[in-house]
């Protein structure tokens, strides 16, 4: 099977929807290729039920479509996806084509177009035919969070409980009594030891590096702020904020980064952690935290690497991801790194070579995908 189109998008995310809302608004033909069954499929089938988007949603909406009034302030997961539907049905985004992984994406300088060869995924898993699909333009809208990491611990094969990525846990409900340890102190980390202990479970947190905790309320000042003052100045305010409502947490385990949250974000695209409930666990030793990393497993002993052992029922692994786009993407040594993400600082990260784009990968969150797209379909304009 063989298609062209003016431009091939990867990805069907918020990133991908945004990038084809855009192009259908200005009636630029394409094509969406996506690995899963679904649109939106981290917020659809990867994520946990208690999940609400951790900015206000004015920083969390697509291009040309503003969130309903009567959306809340902190737009909860399910109320996300219906605006996502909405989204796709008021631009017509379409065609979305599911069970597309793609293996490999050429540019080819004779007929001056990109080559994007997918295998197709059969319903019982299996792989099947491979499609070839043509476009002068392609964008990468895979996103941040591709393939979910869980890290090598010696005996982790050897544990007798349950052992879940973020991605596979959905509440905290059939953990009541039970010994839980939480790896990763990120929000999706913070978020799930809350959600186990509101459930009763036994719950631990590994706090390896310094985190900064702030307030929904600080985060939102700091976006507002940012407009008008420099980077120092407001992680400086964070900093103090963050110590006035918080305290020293260096007493339950966790240290402050010496840099600021703002400057970690935009520089190793490290999120600050964004409090809901979790640090009022902490201070109740309701959650307790370990700082220290595993250093291996046996049965349901799972010793630290400061020496300590602890005895688990379940471990959820909230480790992040990791990107394979340099596993397909071939011949670019100009828009993305090894690592997926891209060469260029922002604001000029969106733009490669030869009509290649990336959306959604500037740390930025959906605010920065709505940004990216909508200069990207400019840019595509303007050459056709």
């Amino acid at each position: 099977m063989e298609q062209e189109k003016a431009v091939i998008i990867v990805g069907a995310g918020p990133s991908g929807l945004a990038m084809a809302g855009c192009l259908s608004r200005l009636a630029i033909p394409y094509i969406v290729l996506e690995r899963e069954d679904c649109y939106a499929s981290l917020f659809k089938k990867y994520s946990y039920d208690r999940l609400h988007l951790h900015l206000q949603k004015q920083f969390c909406e697509l291009p040309h479509m503003p969130f309903p009034p009567s959306c809340p302030t902190y737009v909860p997961k399910n109320q996300f996806i219906q605006y996502l539907d909405d989204y796709v049905s008021r631009f017509k985004i379409s065609p979305i084509l599911y069970h597309r992984n793609v293996e490999s994406a050429n540019y080819d300088e004779a007929s001056e177009r990109w080559v994007v060869k997918a295998v197709t995924k059969s319903k019982t898993g299996g792989s099947g035919e491979m499609e070839e699909y043509f476009g002068r333009f392609l964008v990468v809208a895979t996103g941040e969070a591709t393939n979910p990491y869980t890290p090598e611990v010696q005996g982790l094969n050897t544990f007798a409980g349950d052992v879940l990525h973020s991605t596979q846990f959905k509440s905290g409900e059939g953990f009541k009594n039970k010994n839980v340890l939480v790896v990763g102190s990120g929000n999706s980390g913070m978020e799930i030891a809350l959600d186990l202990a509101n459930h009763g479970a036994k719950t631990s947190i590994i706090v390896r590096s310094p985190v900064h905790v702030l307030s929904r309320g600080m985060v939102y000042l700091a976006l507002v702020l940012l407009k008008h003052f420099s980077l120092d100045m407001v992680d400086s305010l964070m900093v103090l904020l963050s110590k006035l409502v918080f305290g020293d947490l260096t007493k339950y385990g966790i240290e402050r980064p010496t840099e600021g949250p703002f400057y970690m974000k935009v520089k190793y695209g490290k999120y600050p952690a964004i409090d809901v409930g979790t640090y009022k666990k902490i201070k109740s030793s309701e959650i307790q935290v370990l700082p220290a990393e595993i250093s291996s497993i046996r049965g349901s002993d799972v010793e630290l690497k400061n020496g300590k052992s602890y005895q688990f029922d379940a471990i959820v692994f909230c480790t992040g991801f990791k990107r394979s786009t340099n596993l397909w993407l071939k011949g670019d040594d100009y828009l993305l790194k090894d690592d997926g993400l891209p060469r260029q600082s922002f604001p000029n990260h969106w733009k490669g070579k030869n009509g290649l784009y990336c959306v959604g990968l500037s740390r930025r969150g959906i605010y920065g995908s709505s940004e990216d797209a909508q200069n990207i379909a400019n840019d595509i304009k303007s050459f056709l």
